[in-house]
């Protein structure tokens, strides 16, 4: 260990940009089991592991690096999973340099951090390559039955817990693949769907029962629900698109990201998807505008390249530095081709409702500080510019949909925010047995949240079928979000 004076950092090798940008596989090939060893070598395996700290599931990240520099990469991957559901994917997909990474203490040394996500996907791509990675087994069977609403990345984490206890899980989903944003929204040059389904073939061969195309609240009524499982679980998510409010809005050519996503992904699948044939929901060969920020937006404009648009171009309204998105994905994005316009807002679409010909954009410039201590955009006064565009695709991010009304249980309790409300403690909601985690209480967050509040909410499910008084459930050490407060359980606004 302590290698990290003489061994440099060092990532996974990335493929070119110029190959990558011909297809949907993953951008980075993955450690080789020495290059792993050599990088987790590198950890200072230092008192206080700002890491752990750094990480919303609280993981033994000096731990499992000691034992895989140590070659023990069984020991590792069994540590890795006692806290983490599918550390492979959170090895992909968390924003590292915002969370585990952003906390290293060699990175504040000058040395580098230590590149925790890359390790930890090795750890366990390691574990199902050599068998280690069975069906769950449980120690016993119990007799309660939970149905779970939602197979996202919350949904999937709870019944992998609950399973593990011997529970019988059904989980119940919308779409016809389970997986949620993983399956859907996540393109595969970040996530290939084959790493989705084999944690989800991994529960159907546990004995969990999964129902798709389930439309819970219409053809399928929640008190249905309520009546066929001792305890429900809902784990839905967030997919309501915010829109963009400004004059032409409802022009052909203006889609939402969610919608553009999915029908990228099932053509992945080789599913017939007639928006994406005939050319609505393609960006072949058109000049593709992106408005927004965050990694969703990121997935658009690479999804977007891969499509061969004639070119793509990302709106924010901030600066780089202010941007929500993951550094790692701007720089991916920059060496694809996409071109950046900060502290730029969209102000009007240009053309007719049946042909979109540009959008006019404001220029910013960051005010004073708002309610978030974020600066808040201000726009500058005559500096508009035109710019061309055949697809303007929106990426403002997700709130909840109005679950009351789609559920019909006027008794099930919201924030302020349209997100549910749940006693911190417990995840449990207003109604009885019925418990709720991930985005659709947090607001849109990360998976790796969604993960850690599932764990939690399987947790406070076994105690209430224990009998127990449910009390506060220790919270894993993490740094809490933004839009997350913690004394009330709310999101806080925008």
């Amino acid at each position: 260990m302590l290698r990290f004076i003489d061994t440099p950092r060092q990532t996974p090798e990335k493929r070119a940009a110029e190959l990558r940008r011909e297809d949907f596989e993953e951008v980075y090939s993955g450690f080789k089991e020495r290059q792993a060893e050599a990088q987790a070598s590198r950890c200072s395996q230092c008192g206080v592991p700002f890491c752990s700290s750094g990480c919303p599931l609280g993981n033994h990240i000096p731990d499992w690096l000691r034992l895989a520099a140590e070659d023990q990469l069984e020991e590792a991957w069994r540590l890795s999973e006692s806290t983490s559901n599918m550390p492979e994917i959170c090895g992909r997909i968390c924003p590292q340099d915002r969370l585990c990474e952003g906390s290293c203490v060699i990175e504040q040394s000058g040395h580098g951090t230590v590149t925790i996500g890359a390790v930890e996907q090795y750890i366990t791509d390691n574990a199902w390559s050599k068998g280690w990675i069975k069906p769950i087994a449980p120690a016993r069977e119990r007799p309660q039955s939970i149905g779970i609403i939602g197979a996202g990345p919350a949904g999937l984490s709870a019944a992998d817990e609950l399973r593990s206890l011997g529970y019988r899980i059904t989980v119940y989903d919308r779409y016809d693949r389970a997986g949620g944003l993983m399956t859907y929204g996540i393109p595969g040059f970040k996530l290939e769907k084959s790493v989705v389904m084999r944690r989800v073939k991994r529960l159907a061969d546990s004995g969990v029962t999964f129902v798709q195309n389930a439309d819970i609240g219409g053809g399928v009524p929640f008190s249905d629900l309520r009546e066929k499982h001792d305890a429900i679980l809902i784990a839905t998510g967030v997919y309501k698109a915010r829109e963009l409010s400004v004059p032409g809005v409802g022009a052909n050519g203006v889609v939402r990201a969610l919608d553009y996503l999915t029908a990228s992904n099932r053509k992945g699948f080789g599913d017939e998807v007639p928006g994406f044939d005939e050319g609505h929901m393609n960006a072949h060969g058109k000049r593709v505008v992106v408005v927004g920020g965050g990694d969703t937006a990121m997935d658009c404009v690479r999804t977007a390249i891969r499509q061969d648009a004639a070119s793509v171009t990302c709106l924010y309204r901030r600066d780089r530095e202010n941007m929500p998105g993951s550094a790692r994905e701007v720089v991916n994005a920059e060496e694809e081709g996409i071109s950046f316009r900060w502290l730029s807002n969209p102000k009007l679409l240009l053309g007719d409702a049946n042909k979109l010909d540009g959008i006019r954009v404001a220029r910013m410039r960051l005010g004073p500080p708002d309610a978030s201590g974020r600066q808040s955009p201000e726009e500058i006064p005559g500096e508009d510019a035109d710019l061309a565009a055949d697809m303007v695709i929106k990426a403002l991010g997700f709130s909840p949909e109005d679950l009351p009304t789609a559920f019909d249980e006027p008794d099930l309790a919201l924030t302020r925010y349209g997100t549910l409300k749940v006693d911190p403690s417990s995840y449990e909601t207003s109604l009885p047995g019925v418990f709720a985690a991930g985005d659709i209480v947090r607001g849109a967050s990360l998976v790796v949240w969604a993960i850690h509040d599932a764990r939690r909410a399987a947790a406070s499910i076994h105690q209430y079928f224990k009998g127990q008084t449910v009390g506060a459930i220790p919270e894993t050490v993490g740094e809490q979000q933004t839009d997350y407060d913690p004394r009330t359980y709310e999101p806080v606004a925008p």
